[in-house]
This record gives C-alpha cells, sequence and structure tokens, in this order.
C-alpha cells in the first residue's frame, strides 16, 4: 500500500472508530432516558423517584458515605447529598456515625426505606422477565456486560495520564 493509500486507510479507520463511539454515546444516552422513564414509573406506586429509589438501592448492603453513593452512581457528591437529605427528612433514610470518618456520616435505609423499595420488587421482577423474554437471557447478560465493560473502559481512560487527550479526564 502506497503511503497515500496508508495514510487514507488510518483515516477511515479513525472515522469509523469516531463513528462508533458517536453511536455508543447516542445509544446509552436514549437508553438512559429510556431506563429512567421506566424507573420513575416502577418507582412512583412506592411514592418514591427514580433517584431516590437509586440512592436506597445502594445502600441496602451496606450504610454507605455519600462520596461512595456518588462514585459508585457516576454522579455528583453534591447530587447525591440533596437526595440523601431528602430520603432523611422524608424518614426514609438515616444518617450515622462514620468510624473511618467523623464527618462523612453513613447514610442507611429506615425501616420505611427498606418497605418502599420491597414495594416496586414485584413490578422490577415483571420487567426483567420482560426483557429477558424480549432479548433472550444470553443476550441479556451480554448486554449488562457489555455495558460494564465499557464503563470500566472510561473508567480507565479518565484515570490514566499518558491517555489524557485534549480535555478529557481530570489529568
Amino acid at each position: 500500500m502506497s503511503e497515500a493509500g496508508a495514510s487514507e486507510h488510518g483515516a477511515d479507520e479513525g472515522r469509523a472508530r469516531q463513528d462508533l463511539l458517536s453511536a455508543t454515546a447516542l445509544g446509552v444516552f436514549r437508553l438512559n432516558g429510556q431506563f429512567l422513564a421506566v424507573s420513575e414509573a416502577l418507582a412512583a406506586p412506592a411514592g418514591l423517584s427514580a433517584t431516590r429509589w437509586q440512592v436506597l438501592g445502594a445502600v441496602l448492603r451496606e450504610p454507605l458515605p455519600v462520596a461512595g453513593i456518588a462514585r459508585a452512581m457516576g454522579i455528583t457528591r453534591q447530587s447525591v447529598q440533596r437526595t440523601a437529605d431528602a430520603l432523611v427528612a422524608g424518614g426514609l433514610a438515616a444518617y450515622d456515625p462514620n468510624p473511618a470518618h467523623r464527618r462523612a456520616k453513613l447514610l442507611r435505609p429506615t425501616a420505611a426505606g427498606r418497605a418502599a423499595v420491597e414495594r416496586i420488587g414485584p413490578a422490577h421482577a415483571r420487567l426483567a422477565q420482560r426483557l429477558a423474554e424480549e432479548l433472550g437471557q444470553p443476550e441479556f447478560a451480554a448486554a449488562a456486560r457489555a455495558l460494564e465493560l465499557l464503563s470500566a473502559a472510561l473508567e480507565r481512560i479518565d484515570r490514566d495520564p499518558d491517555r489524557e487527550l485534549d480535555g478529557l479526564g481530570d489529568g
């Protein structure tokens, strides 16, 4: 292949990668909107919003500080703090002392918070069943794994200062 041909091939390959990134991002944005709409519909009968359900769900297994919830969810600490404070004000969660950090209290669900999340369970199970039937169980699992792989790759790129690109990542 001539030098010009190799350069053109490289440009085509680079453009194809950019197109893949764009298609992936648009698909994830659309999927995010769909999940938010479905989550709002699932959470509403329990008296929760999707955001409140998400924050409560993050602390069902163990109490966590707000910063830990934000990291796990991939959203800002301030957003989680507002939601956590609203959950506490509504009696659905409580703050406990954190033995590891005096100022970063641990958020935990109250009995009322656990009960609210449990009310979502049957509709959540029905949606999971319908998605598994629509996609097929292996494809459903593959989709979840693909999203996990994509998220992990973006985290690695964001943390790697050698791979920083014009404003990408925190450096």
